[in-house]
């Protein structure tokens, strides 16, 4: 990068933002402390410190995600008492966090939806096509219709810069925006920010990077253990004095001293000829005490080669180490593997540090057959303590760390382990500038103990200071292998954008990654299960036809559907549980209730006015129960199994109170009303297949879709994001609830009388019915249709023992191995499209 002159903004009487005497703990640890920050019109603000110095804590609070204890935010001179997600964005403040804000479980297209408000999606070519340009503005190759969690890291933040500019925001927030990007993105990232500076927008740039503070930066402002340690003009300050500032001490060296080993050493590490998902025919070796650097081009098969060398992915070729040849399987069980991508694969985001600390090295930490937790303790403390981790205390939850702190966390994991070789993919990204150093030193001496070293990273300058040798892929070669004082951020770039390599084989690879995704698409998509479910529907139906020529007779057709109606309208609901990562198991026990209520009301002596009491009085008993579940998972901060389950208890019991016996018999003239057919087909079973229809046009086009789907993929990026993941949760609970009152009603006409033991089972048939239907059990996926046709096959089968003549045994028996077989199949086809969406990307 080279130095340019900056013109300081001329100070003006509104900054953007102004923050005075911002403060904020967590528990007892200080993360900011009276920290005061202006930001002008037309600047880019620097914003650097050390990991854990408080940056994304203030920028958290700048950007409405997270309260201050103490200070005020002021906009354009404005004072902004409650500061929330979607207040920021309405005030024009844009954040791209260094862990984007994206729905794994959503498209490209819908993650856009859900971040950028309707107004700045209109376009002469409509909406896609607006989406688009905002992809195409970044650099982004992704599709519309790719699953977000199929995109590479670089990726995700493409779409979460192109999110934050579509709002042409006053205020925009970077945090570590390079980390993960390629030179070429971060060539084009840099003109973006320039551009939004020059139309008036302010911009804090928090990076770890001085030289990128070099080229872009007008002030910079510098943090260290939550306090503001001084703002300067970014030309009247050194980089000395800013590293003095970042770390209060001045730091005599960044790399430490390079291998000086007598060039006849035998290697420690030979890879022969190594070829696997994205890459080929690699070759190189290490002596010991050598740190070998694997550098290109991001996406060209770098991270790709480490996993392989790690034991995780197949390849062919061979491998020794220490001379003596290694498997795939012993390469996983004796290596030690730093991914890029921390959240998703370095950590256990629900464990504390000292669990993820100590997860490889159980056996050496272990007395007999169990951990001795004093020796853990002791030798993770040590570890921790080595690498400088900051954390309250070990059984802190890694989630309370910052990035830099994480990632400290996984090296010492990895070093715990005593690994026979180290891959370091991105070691340092989101570090600051003396952790850096100390991972450096760490990497050396893990070298020069003879374990083979391998670092991967998109920063070129990095490699030239650490690696004794350099590889540099593109497209999955080897295009240069450079040592010694041949190893240079120059000849590593030329070698990586000069490459022509590309063999025939990979550009047949290339041509069917061009011709495939949209089938692959399809194929990890929500309705794949709908087609797998039909086409095995017809099949029984039509076996069942075979065995037995009454099946198809009205009479059995009007029984059957009219049993779906019940099922499929209970499991509508259930389908909205689990689609924000919930569950509700009141739903069979609300259904019985429901029907005993009804019997009250519902009877041939009840007058007119009685029978609509009693329907309204069964409908808001039913959106109550869901308020009480929403509101105990909400606020009682109970998990969705515990908060239903008590209301399922509750429910049965109150059904009991009503009527310990069966009794109230239901009017004819309602359950004929209820059971009224047009052909065979009940009218029931009519407005059953419209409601699915209209629910799946709501989930995949409207915004409540959107939400729905968006808290159950990530609900910490959905509330980010501005979504208002309270209210989206309650309402979805009373949602389920008014669903089961519906099929109350088609189980209140076949059953003719208040039965306080009737309804329970519809809880397990109504999940079962969801899954079969495709829907996650983790949230954020589903169809309202593939549920139907889950509650047609249940009954279906029901169906089938009695015209086959078997016993109710091999129902259960059907249901449970379809369970099994569809959960293989969905995760199967989803898995392979995720992985074709890898390679694509």
């Amino acid at each position: 990068m080279t130095n340019q002159t900056h013109e300081t903004p001329v100070a003006v009487a509104l900054p953007t933002m102004a923050l005075h005497g911002i403060s904020k703990s967590y528990a007892a640890v200080h993360a900011l402390t009276d920290v005061s920050l202006e930001v002008l019109p037309g600047e880019v603000h620097a914003l650097l410190g050390e990991n854990g110095a408080g940056k994304s804590t203030l920028m958290g609070i700048a950007s409405g995600t997270t309260t201050p204890d103490k200070g005020s935010i002021a906009v354009l001179g404005q004072t902004v008492e409650e500061l929330t997600p979607a207040r920021a964005t309405e005030l024009g403040i844009a954040i791209v966090h260094q862990h984007p804000a994206v729905l794994a479980d959503l498209t490209v297209a819908e993650n856009i939806a859900v971040a950028v408000p309707d107004r700045y999606l209109d376009a002469p070519g409509g909406r896609q096509a607006a989406m688009r340009a905002l992809l195409d503005r970044v650099g982004s190759s992704a599709h519309l219709e790719d699953r977000v969690g199929g995109l590479s890291i670089a990726q995700k933040h493409l779409l979460e810069l192109s999110k934050a500019l579509a709002m042409r925001p006053r205020l925009l927030i970077l945090d570590e925006p390079t980390a993960p990007l390629g030179q070429e993105s971060v060539g084009l990232l840099f003109e973006l920010v320039r551009s939004a500076a020059r139309e008036g927008t302010a911009v804090v740039y928090i990076t770890h990077r001085l030289a990128e503070v070099r080229e872009l930066a007008d002030r910079v402002t510098v943090l260290r253990d939550g306090h503001n340690r001084g703002t300067s003009v970014v030309d009247e300050v050194s980089d000395e004095e800013l590293l003095a500032m970042i770390v209060g001490r001045q730091l005599e060296y960044t790399f430490p001293p390079k291998h000086l080993g007598p060039e006849d050493e035998p290697p420690v590490l030979v890879v022969e000829d190594v070829s696997g998902d994205r890459f080929s025919g690699v070759t190189f070796s290490a002596r010991r005490g050598e740190v070998i650097g694997v550098a290109g081009v991001v996406g060209n098969g770098q991270s790709e080669l480490l996993r392989a060398l790690a034991g995780l992915s197949a390849h062919s070729g061979v491998i020794t180490i220490g001379g003596t040849k290694v498997s795939t399987r012993q390469l996983h069980s004796t290596s030690a593997y730093m991914p890029a991508d921390r959240h998703h694969e370095g950590l256990m985001m629900s464990m504390s540090v000292r669990e993820n600390a100590a997860l490889t090295a159980l056996t050496r930490l272990s007395t007999g057959r169990f951990v001795s937790r004093r020796r853990e303790v002791e030798v993770v403390g040590a570890e921790l303590a080595g690498l400088n981790v900051k954390t309250a205390t070990l059984e802190s939850p890694v989630t309370s760390l910052s990035g830099g702190n994480q990632q400290k966390v996984v090296m010492a994991r990895s070093l715990l382990s005593q690994p026979r070789i180290l891959l370091a993919d991105e070691p340092t990204q989101g570090v600051d500038v003396g952790a850096r150093a100390e991972i450096y030193r760490i990497l050396r001496e893990v070298s020069s103990n003879g374990v083979p070293v391998i670092v991967a990273s998109s920063d070129a300058k990095e490699l030239e200071g650490l690696c004794d040798r350099v590889i540099v892929l593109s497209r999955g070669h080897v295009v240069a292998s450079l040592r010694g004082d041949e190893v240079t951020e120059e000849r590593m770039i030329r070698a990586a954008v000069g490459s022509t390599t590309q063999t025939r084989t990979q550009e047949e690879k290339a041509g069917r990654r061009l011709l495939t995704p949209s089938w692959r698409r399809r194929l990890e998509g929500d309705y794949a299960p709908v087609l797998i479910l039909a086409a095995v529907m017809v099949g029984l139906g039509a076996y069942i036809f075979s065995r037995n020529d009454r099946y198809l007779l009205p009479f059995n057709v009007s029984s059957v559907m009219l049993l779906v109606s019940a099922l499929g309208f209970i499991a509508l609901g259930q389908t909205v549980a689990l689609m924000t990562a919930g569950i509700d198991l009141s739903v069979g026990p609300l259904a019985g209730f429901l029907v005993v209520v009804g019997s009250f009301f519902l009877t041939d002596e009840s007058s007119g006015g009685a029978v609509v009491v009693g329907l309204l009085l069964m409908a808001a008993l039913a959106a109550v129960a869901g308020l009480v579940n929403g509101s105990l998972i909400r606020f009682g901060k109970f998990t969705p199994v515990a908060a239903t389950l008590a209301t399922y208890i509750a429910l049965q019991g109150f059904s009991f109170l009503l009527r310990a016996t069966p009794g109230g018999l239901v009017s004819s003239s309602i359950t004929e009303l209820l059971t009224i057919k047009v052909g065979p087909i009940p009218v029931a079973f009519i407005v059953l297949v419209a409601v699915t229809l209209l629910m799946e046009y709501l989930l995949r086009r409207s915004p409540w879709g959107l939400r729905i789907r968006a808290v159950g993929s990530d609900e910490e990026s959905a509330r980010r994001l501005g979504v208002r993941t309270t209210r989206t949760v309650i309402l979805g609970y009373a949602i389920v609830s008014l669903f089961t009152f519906l099929g109350a009603l088609i189980l209140l006409s076949q059953l003719g009388i208040g039965d306080p033991a009737q309804g329970v089972g519809y809880t397990l048939t109504s999940i079962t019915a969801v899954v079969l239907g495709g829907t996650s059990l983790l949230g954020g996926r589903g169809s309202f249709i593939g549920t139907l046709l889950g509650a047609g096959l249940i009954v279906q089968l029901l169906n089938a023992t009695t015209f086959l003549g078997l016993s109710q045994t091999w129902q259960y028996l059907f249901q449970g191995a379809l369970i099994v077989i569809a959960a293989l199949v969905y995760s199967q086809v989803r898995g392979a499209g995720r992985r074709a969406t890898g390679v694509a990307h």
